[in-house]
């Protein structure tokens, strides 16, 4: 895993894509389960794996909040669309 300072972790993170933050993630959570990483790095890796997910979050957010549900007239025709929470 690529050493990385708290100044630049987060310029790192906030520029990553859902799926590049995912990966990560992913990658952060099989080195914590192999078990065999020092106390000290667990704890940085952890650290990371927490913005990692919050970046997730946030991106998933913003993603759900463009998401939109088509109205369809009586015969089936598009008329337009809502937010996809709104009923």
């Amino acid at each position: 895993m690529p050493e990385t300072t708290p100044g630049n972790a987060e310029d790192d993170i906030r520029n990553m894509s859902f799926e590049e933050a995912l990966a990560a993630l992913e990658r952060i959570v099989d080195d914590l389960e192999k078990g065999d990483v020092p106390l000290d790095q667990s704890i940085r890796i952890y650290e990371r794996g927490e913005a990692l997910k919050k970046h997730c979050d946030a991106l998933l957010k913003a993603a759900e909040d463009k998401v939109e549900k088509i109205r369809l007239s009586r015969d089936g025709a598009p008329i337009g669309t809502e937010p996809l929470d709104g009923e």
